[in-house]
């Protein structure tokens, strides 16, 4: 396993474990900074995996 890749893994146990799950709401309905923050994590974990 590479080096870019423990670092999203690493990036995607933070994430669980600081911010807001966004999963239990209306993605369509979510204010700009909170669409940011589903896109971010979305983005960290597809690299992790």
């Amino acid at each position: 396993m590479n080096f870019r890749k423990q670092g999203f893994r690493l990036l995607a146990r933070l994430n669980r474990a600081l911010l807001p799950k966004q999963w239990h709401r209306d993605l369509t309905r979510l204010s700009t900074p909170r669409k940011l923050l589903a896109a971010y994590r979305f983005w960290v974990t597809r690299n992790a995996l």
